[in-house]
């Protein structure tokens, strides 16, 4: 049994649905597989962090809303007139007319009835119903549940509940003002460069947010990791962020910069300025184009 088949049962494993032979060779894994039985507590850790979270309850107005609704519908269908159809398809039948002209009416009217229907169906605003208010109060309750789940979990003593937690803020269509908070002070502070580099990641889509983009920029004279320094100067690029230029400059001044990472920062610099990308060195060294990742013990996920 490998290392991945077992992580995909870790969840019915805890649940106990796995059958008595799988449960048994599952705990055998575990007693020999430290990565996996670290994968478990983590599994378990959520499990714990979920429970704990209070279950959402629908609105106390969601009942009386229905039944308004409720009522305005039959209103509107007791004011509708009711028209007698059978009375008007027996006329229809009496009438004396040959078949082939009576199918071909019988077509056309169809298909008229067909296009006005459309065609009125789509000029009608969508209320939404009962069901549609439901499902949007419970969208934006597992909504909130998520960043709740960020908050707890970004201050974990563990980089890979970090690691976790900022994966979960790629499911939010819009992160709220605590966790975007978090997060800019995860990219600044965070001791392991993973999860500063996965934050960034997680930051980089929600730059048209101007709290975030300010973050970005006061973020630059606080890294002292390579990898995080070139990762932001890319942002900047793609952002075209002129305030990060004097930023930029100070991270040219330090002491011990990275060749590789003085050349990028240099280059970055050049093409925010100019809006072009900065013409490539005349005698380019091997390590001006990689980032070497010996220097950086905290890449390794504690």
């Amino acid at each position: 049994m490998n290392c991945d088949h077992v992580k995909d049962q870790l969840v019915d494993y805890l649940s106990s649905q796995l059958s008595a032979a799988e449960q048994a060779a599952l705990t055998a894994h575990l007693a020999g597989c430290a990565d996996c039985r670290a994968e478990l507590q983590a599994t378990q850790r959520v499990w714990q962090t979920l429970g704990a979270v209070r279950p959402p309850e629908p609105s106390e107005h969601l009942r009386p809303e229905f039944y308004a609704m409720l009522a305005g519908f039959k209103q509107e269908l007791k004011a509708t007139p009711d028209y007698s159809l059978k009375g008007l398809w027996q006329w229809w039948l009496n009438l004396e007319i040959p078949r082939p002209i009576l199918r071909a009416v019988y077509s056309l009217c169809l298909v008229s009835v067909g296009l006005i229907g459309g065609y009125w169906l789509n000029r009608q605003p969508a209320a939404p119903s009962g069901e549609q208010q439901q499902l949007a109060t419970l969208a934006a309750q597992v909504t909130q549940m998520r960043q709740v789940m960020v908050l707890s979990l970004i201050d974990n003593p563990s980089a890979t509940e970090r690691l976790r937690a900022v994966g979960y803020t790629k499911d939010l269509s819009a992160p709220n003002a605590k966790v975007v908070s978090a997060l800019l002070s995860t990219l600044d502070h965070d001791p392991n460069v993973n999860v500063r580099l996965a934050t960034l990641e997680a930051l980089a889509p929600l730059a048209d947010d101007p709290t975030v983009r300010l973050g970005l920029v006061h973020s630059l004279p606080k890294q002292d990791s390579p990898m995080v320094q070139a990762a932001l100067a890319d942002v900047m690029v793609q952002l075209q962020e002129r305030r990060s230029v004097q930023p930029l400059r100070r991270l040219l001044q330090q002491p011990g910069l990275d060749e590789s990472v003085k050349s990028k920062i240099e280059q970055s610099i050049q093409t925010i300025q100019t809006g072009r990308p900065a013409a490539p060195s005349t005698t380019p060294r091997h390590d001006q184009t990689h980032i070497a990742p010996q220097p950086e013990p905290a890449a390794s996920i504690a």
